[in-house]
C-alpha cells in the first residue's frame, strides 16, 4: 500500500480533456471524442483507495503491479481485469514496523492460505495468475494500517470471471482440497534453506515430519470419500506417509535419501490426476508443479 493521501476528484479533469478534444476534431470525429471521455470518466469514477479493498473485489492497477500503490480500478468481475482480491487479514498491532522483509516473510505465510479458503483449487486458476499482496508501508503503518490484502494477479494480461469457488464446491470436492494444499503447504513452507541434506539434517527432517503429519490427515479425509481412483490415490499416499515418516526419523544423511526419495516420488501431482477427474476438479498440473517433479 501506500501513505494515506487526500481524495482529489479527477472529474473535472476529465471533463475540461473531453472539451478539448471535441473542439479539436472534425464533426465526423466527434463521436469517438466522446465516447473516449465516456470511458475516461468510467475508469475515474471506479477508482478507490487500496485500503478499502474487500475479499472478491476485481481491479486492474493504476499504475506498475508491483511498487506503491494509492489507488486500484474495481470493475465487475466478468469485464477483463488483472487481478482479484482472494483473502485480508491485520498484521498484529502491538509491534512496530518489521520492515519490508519481515511485512513480506508474514505475507508469504499467511497469503497462500487465506487465499486457498477463496479459490481452493489452485489448479483451476487462469494460466499465469500468481498470488501478489498489498502490505502496509513503514509510512502507512505509522498511521495505524495493518491490513493485507491477497490477491491473484495475472503476470502479463488479463482475465475475466471471478475465482471465487469455494462456495460452490461440493463436500467431497473441498475435503479432498484441502488436504492436498496442506500437503504442499507442509513441503513448502519448512523447506531448509541449504540445498544438501548433509548440511541441515534437522531442517530436513523436520519438514519431513510435517508432510508426514499432513498426509495421515490427507489420507485420512479420503478415506470418506467413495470412487476407484480416489481409493487408488489413497494407498499412494499411505505409502508416501510411510516414507516421509521414515525420513523424518533417519539417523544419518544417506538414510533420509533412501527414504525420501520414493516419498517425493509419491507426492507428485500427477499421481492425483485421476483422482481429480474423478471428483470432477481440475486436471492439468501447474506449470510450476510440473517443472520440479519433471526433475
Amino acid at each position: 500500500m501506500a501513505v494515506r493521501t487526500p481524495y482529489r476528484s479527477l472529474r473535472g479533469i476529465s471533463a475540461v480533456a473531453a472539451l478539448l478534444a471535441i473542439g479539436a476534431v472534425g464533426c465526423s470525429d466527434v463521436s469517438d471524442a466522446v465516447d473516449s471521455a465516456k470511458d475516461g470518466a468510467k475508469k475515474v469514477a471506479r477508482q478507490r483507495s487500496v485500503f478499502s479493498l474487500d475479499i472478491g473485489d476485481c481491479y486492474n492497477p493504476t499504475g506498475k503491479a508491483e511498487g506503491t500503490a494509492y489507488t486500484v480500478e474495481i470493475v465487475p468481475c466478468d469485464e477483463a481485469h488483472a487481478g482479484q482480491v482472494v483473502g485480508e487479514f491485520a498484521m498484529d498491532k502491538g509491534k512496530e514496523y518489521p520492515g519490508d522483509a519481515g511485512v513480506s516473510a508474514v505475507a508469504d505465510t499467511r497469503c497462500p492460505v487465506e487465499a486457498q479458503k477463496y479459490a481452493p483449487d489452485t489448479w483451476a486458476l487462469p494460466k499465469g495468475a500468481a498470488l501478489f499482496y498489498y502490505t502496509p508501508t513503514k509510512e502507512s503503518w505509522a498511521t495505524g494500517d495493518r491490513a493485507v490484502s491477497c490477491t491473484y494477479t495475472a503476470e502479463k494480461g488479463t482475465f475475466s470471471g471471478s475465482l471465487a469457488a469455494g462456495k460452490s464446491l461440493k463436500p467431497e470436492q473441498l475435503t479432498y482440497l484441502n488436504g492436498s494444499n496442506a500437503v504442499y503447504e507442509a513441503l513448502w513452507a519448512n523447506q531448509s534453506e541449504k540445498d544438501a541434506v548433509e548440511e541441515d539434517l534437522a531442517g530436513y527432517k523436520a519438514q519431513a515430519k510435517a508432510v508426514a503429519a499432513a498426509l495421515d490427515a490427507h489420507v485420512k479425509g479420503l478415506g470418506g470419500i467413495q470412487g476407484t481412483e480416489v481409493g487408488k490415490l489413497r494407498s499412494t499416499l499411505t505409502k508416501a506417509a510411510g516414507n516421509w515418516k521414515k525420513a523424518a526419523d533417519a539417523a544419518d544423511a544417506d538414510a533420509f535419501y533412501v527414504a525420501y526419495d520414493p516419498a517425493f516420488t509419491d507426492i507428485d501431482p500427477n499421481k492425483s490426476v485421476a483422482a481429480r477427474k474423478e471428483l470432477g476438479l481440475a486436471t492439468t498440473v501447474p506449470a510450476d508443479e510440473a517443472e520440479v517433479w519433471a526433475g
